[in-house]
């Protein structure tokens, strides 16, 4: 039984060539059509960067939006990221953001500490030739798989000790990609701290990139607003047009008769999502789900009272398209879940390092429920 945890990382600041200094995030409640109309009419007069939602044409009445403003129209940034000093001078550490180098040479200390419990596995390669990994956690054998790399590090110091953890992992093999989009994330340490997309050349355009989460094989070309390459949005020139896209759906498609379920973690606002996010359709097992995330949530509000809301990704936040989540459960994987992670908007894409540990912590309880869920319901 595999069990399959996805990070999709859209953002990790650090000082960049690209400053935001002088920027400021907003956040406004659009009361009536009134407030909406104004903020769209905005956006032809000045450059806003939307960050919930992800674009001007999912705003709707009632929706809480933020947004960035340009350098030009503000004059300071309010919050710090990183707050929480160096454990190990240059080295990883669980209360920190690390950079792509750090993260590969964790990836292989554990292989070197825990030989016997992890393996790691090259899926494939990034536009960039950079490796994707899938770190496999697990005592399960063939007789008879950042959310993080807090679930790595607490699966494998637990072992043996924590006898949830320890029946978890004799029975099931998790599958954990702590990153997904590898270009784009040494490109928010390098260059913009605010990229979101891959770095994948566009033909016919001068704008960079790809959304991965939008180029996935459902409902792939039903939002027209997702055609355009200079946008945060846009889904690529084709379905699993991404070498990302493909190693990873790839992977799943080898493993599909043993895979039982699917997380994947974004950032942010304090939501867990289950399918669809592409209509507004409910799946044949929707009460299943629906059940599950909401123990899950529960759950998760009991380290810190943190509270999350859960539901269909469409009746939730808004409608997508070209999703993993989705494209996971019609593929036959009928438990996925996706985390968007802490908080609801205060801090946004720029959370401080010291909530970290929290975040982990309170996410952590709530994938062991899951998991243990599925390993009692699921054959």
């Amino acid at each position: 039984m595999f069990f399959v945890l996805v990070a999709v990382i859209y953002t990790t600041l650090a000082i960049a060539p690209v400053h935001f200094d002088r920027e400021k995030v907003f956040r406004e409640k659009l009361q009536n059509e009134k407030h909406a109309s104004v903020l769209k009419n905005l956006t032809q007069s000045i450059e806003l960067d939307f960050w919930y939602p992800d674009a001007i044409h999912d705003i709707a009445v009632n929706m809480t939006v933020d947004f960035q403003v340009s350098e030009k129209e503000s004059q300071t940034i309010q919050e710090k990221q990183f707050d929480v000093k160096d454990e190990i001078a240059g080295g990883h550490s669980y209360a920190k953001y690390n950079d792509w180098d750090k993260i590969v040479s964790w990836t292989e200390k554990m292989l070197e500490k825990h030989p016997e419990m992890v393996s790691r596995i090259k899926i494939g390669s990034t536009v960039e030739d950079n490796p994707l990994y899938f770190l496999k956690i697990g005592k399960k054998r063939w007789r008879k798989k950042a959310f993080c790399q807090w679930f790595v590090y607490q699966a494998t110091k637990s072992y043996g000790k924590n006898k949830i953890i320890t029946k978890l992992l004799d029975r099931m093999n998790f599958y954990v990609l702590p990153v997904f989009n590898v270009d784009g994330y040494i490109w928010s340490w390098t260059q913009d701290r605010m990229w979101r997309k891959n770095r994948s050349k566009n033909q016919n355009s001068t704008c960079i990139g790809t959304d991965l989460n939008r180029n996935f094989d459902v409902s792939w070309d039903s939002s027209p607003n997702t055609n355009n390459p200079c946008l945060n949005v846009y889904r690529g020139p084709a379905p699993e047009s991404e070498k990302e896209t493909k190693a990873v759906t790839n992977f799943i498609r080898s493993h599909l008769n043993s895979i039982k379920a699917y997380i994947t973690f974004h950032s942010y606002s304090q939501v867990l999502l289950i399918p669809y996010g592409y209509t507004f359709k409910l799946p044949p097992n929707h009460q299943d789900l629906l059940k599950v995330a909401r123990i899950a949530t529960d759950t998760l509000s009991t380290r810190y009272e943190t509270r999350y809301i859960y539901g269909p990704i469409a009746s939730t936040i808004y409608k997508t398209s070209g999703s993993s989540l989705d494209w996971v459960y019609d593929l036959g994987i009928k438990h996925t879940f996706a985390f968007e992670l802490r908080d609801k908007g205060k801090s946004g894409f720029l959370l401080p390092e010291s909530r970290i540990k929290p975040t982990c912590k309170e996410t952590m309880l709530s994938v062991k429920f899951i998991a243990k869920y599925i390993l009692k319901n699921t054959s």
